[in-house]
């Protein structure tokens, strides 16, 4: 089974992993694309880097931490990355074969197992990040564009259960056809519902917590239902649909 879990804007620093080497990072048929992602990212000139990233003068550091992707330190990405999820998930705690079923779909990887080695670096899925040398009156491309069918075709080449709990913008760099999404619903006293938002990431971070750690891997959309309701969450499943959504109270 593999756990695609979405990406975050704030990272942990530091690292004490050699520098970012492409060659080790798992599902290695997106390197292609990495390589030239990579090397737009670290020559995107300082005067352009606040708009482009979409970032404050308060955050003028990243630039320096993009310009630094190939020679600051390392460390798992699921240890890199924080938030709402991931102090939800708490990888810190998971044993060797939880992490082996997480991974994280991003816009500078594409796809990357949780124990892959990567550094600190600033690119969100709806950035326009130009490419070197290319005329300015040229628009650049979307991060959609950059990834093609990457993305979609290594998900789909995976051989077993694919459980996406990516955000919209990062679904959008690459589908994944027949994969298993969860939608995150809260219910009001009177009975009406609405789709659960600020702490969508927090109830991700435990499904993701949940399935990651069954002691039977999952096969299939009914065992995936059953592992989470086990741990006491409150699931429901539509009539040929891959979706499960998972009701909270408000």
């Amino acid at each position: 089974m593999l756990i695609i879990l979405p990406p975050s804007e704030t990272k942990a620093s530091g690292g004490t992993g050699a520098p970012l080497d492409l060659s080790t990072l798992s599902f290695p048929q997106l390197n292609g694309v990495r390589e030239k992602i990579a090397a737009d990212l670290v020559a995107l000139p300082e005067a352009e880097a606040l708009s482009t990233l979409g970032i404050s003068i308060k955050l003028s550091a990243l630039i320096a931490v993009n310009q630094e992707l190939f020679s600051s330190p390392t460390m798992p990405a699921i240890f890199r990355f924080t938030g709402v999820l991931f102090d939800a998930l708490d990888a810190a705690s998971l044993p060797p074969s939880a992490l082996e079923r997480l991974a994280v779909g991003d816009a500078l990887f594409g796809l990357i197992k949780a124990t892959d080695q990567i550094p600190n670096y600033r690119l969100s899925g709806g950035t326009k990040l130009p490419i070197a040398g290319l005329e300015k009156s040229e628009k650049p491309p979307t991060m959609k564009k950059r990834w093609g069918s990457k993305i979609s075709e290594t998900i789909a080449d995976f051989p077993g259960l694919v459980v996406d709990l990516r955000s919209g913008t990062y679904q959008q760099l690459g589908k994944a056809p027949g994969a298993i999404t969860v939608r995150v619903e809260s219910v009001a006293a009177d009975g009406t519902r609405k789709v659960v938002s600020h702490f969508n990431k927090h109830y991700k971070g435990l499904v993701a917590r949940a399935l990651a750690v069954a002691e039977s891997e999952p096969t299939s959309l009914s065992q995936v239902r059953a592992v989470l309701e086990q741990s006491g969450m409150v699931i429901e499943a539509s009539p040929d649909s891959m979706e499960l959504t998972l009701v909270v109270a408000d």
